[in-house]
């Protein structure tokens, strides 16, 4: 089938474009009361720029719409490489802010490639998922596919950003599982990872070993694999130290103000714990738009980016940040019927990955404002300050309208 017809436009999912386009305004007004009082006149035309982003954003939704499915099929493998080719770039020759070099600067626009290289990385698994003739429990099929996700996150290191980094193995782990690898499986790959967390505290490792030997006895996967798994989680339980000693001064300070954001309370916890101060203090119904004593008095810092949820706890409450999660729970559960009603394997690996980047961000950065995860600088999808950003998810939303609207082809 060629380009979508003009006249079935009452037929995409105007919804989901809907609770997107709220998600977004919402967004535009955060952006404006955060820096409403700001001294800086640069700072007080940031909702003027992400107003014009958005509707390069509708652009950007649209075109992707109006491709037609084997489109992105086709150039799903040259899309990868030429995001490799510019997140290689951007570490030579890109704009350096607060020590990382992430950016593009054309002019008074900056571009993040490694926005778009998530949807390169989710194209290529999709594509590669959708044709290979191995099974799911493969290891060739595993190191492959994690040798796609690997390669892009290596260069993304060298900028450094750690944080979007952790979006590529939250979608291959999800497409992993969507795909049909075997929970269990899953829970083994993963298993070295948690055995490494709770080797921080004697205690916590030996019940995770007991609890993970448990859950070998009951799942049976194999005196082969059981023996391996079990080593394998030994190692990374004594490597903890080893790893902890390599890491900089500042994934030290981060992990340990997470857990305790009192330690620095000036410095390094300051961020978390004014976010904290910001969201309990609205209460129910918040109070007011422009009203927020933290974004008036500037006590909360990059609260239009990384922080934007925090104005949205201070200025609506309980019942703002209600709305804004319902919008994000509807997107999240239509985009799972979506990829779950797709003949095509493509399109429907393409919908659960995007659902699984929308979901992942979005517990992060509100996981973030609130103290329950660390600080990782991953932004608030739609909501918070970033052109790139804000045209990569409506990139996304397109890509559900499209799988949606098209769902019974192969």
């Amino acid at each position: 089938m060629g380009r979508l017809n003009p006249l079935a436009l009452p037929n995409l999912d105007w919804k989901l474009i809907t609770a997107a386009l709220l998600l977004s305004v919402i967004g535009i007004l955060l952006i404006f009361s955060a820096q409403y009082y700001s001294d800086n006149t640069t700072d007080q035309k940031h909702y003027v720029k992400q107003s014009i982003w958005l509707v390069i954003a509708l652009v950007a939704f649209s075109v992707t719409v109006a491709m037609p499915p084997r489109f992105y099929d086709f150039v799903a493998y040259l899309f990868y490489l030429l995001m490799l080719v510019m997140l290689a770039a951007v570490v030579i020759v890109g704009a350096q802010k607060m020590g990382a070099a992430r950016w593009f600067s054309l002019g008074p626009v900056n571009f993040q490639p490694s926005e778009f290289a998530k949807l390169a990385v989710l194209m290529a698994l999709a594509r590669f998922f959708a044709y290979t003739k191995l099974p799911p429990e493969s290891i060739r099929r595993l190191v492959l596919s994690l040798i796609l996700t690997i390669i892009p996150v290596m260069l993304i290191l060298k900028q450094p950003d750690l944080g979007t980094s952790l979006v590529y193995f939250v979608i291959l782990f999800s497409l992993w599982f969507f795909s049909g690898l075997s929970p269990l499986y899953l829970i083994l790959i993963v298993s070295p990872i948690i055995s490494m967390i709770t080797a921080f505290h004697w205690l916590a490792w030996v019940i995770y070993l007991v609890l993970f030997l448990i859950m070998l006895f009951i799942g049976r996967p194999g005196v082969l694999i059981g023996v391996s798994a079990t080593i394998v989680n030994l190692a990374f339980g004594m490597m903890t130290p080893m790893v902890w000693n390599r890491l900089a001064d500042y994934q030290k300070m981060r992990i340990l103000i997470f857990l305790d954001p009192g330690r620095d309370p000036q410095r390094a916890g300051y961020q978390i714990i004014q976010s904290i101060i910001s969201i309990g203090s609205g209460g129910l119904f918040g109070k007011g738009f422009l009203d927020g004593s933290q974004s008036r008095l500037e006590y909360l810092p990059v609260r239009h980016t990384d922080f934007v949820f925090s104005v949205l706890g201070e200025e609506l409450g309980f019942v703002g940040c209600a709305v804004v999660i319902g919008l994000f729970a509807f997107i999240l559960i239509r985009g799972m019927k979506i990829a779950a009603k797709c003949r095509s394997t493509f399109m429907g690996t393409i919908a659960w990955g995007a659902v699984t980047i929308i979901f992942f961000q979005m517990m992060v950065n509100i996981g973030m404002t609130l103290g329950l995860m660390p600080v990782t600088g991953l932004p608030l999808p739609f909501v918070s300050y970033g052109g790139t950003s804000l045209v990569f998810f409506w990139v996304l939303i397109g890509m559900l309208v499209l799988a949606d609207y098209r769902w019974q082809e192969y």
